[in-house]
């Protein structure tokens, strides 16, 4: 089994501290959506992945990775 990763909060840091509720303007879902992906409760569709990619002009691996779990 594995887990997606993501360095959406630090993405958004290093972009003037973009709020989730910005990020989530920017790509279209609500700032709760943001924060679930952000703590890995909820994987969102590839569609939402690059867009959020495309906010902070990175390729997906940038965002999202994928984590093994023995």
């Amino acid at each position: 089994m594995g887990k997606i990763t993501n360095n959406i909060r630090t993405l958004r840091f290093m972009n003037g501290e973009m709020s989730q509720g910005e990020l989530g303007e920017k790509v279209g879902v609500t700032r709760q959506t943001i924060a679930a992906i952000e703590t890995g409760k909820y994987s969102p569709s590839l569609e939402v992945a690059f867009k959020i990619a495309g906010v902070f002009n990175v390729t997906l691996l940038e965002v999202f990775g994928w984590e093994i779990s023995n």
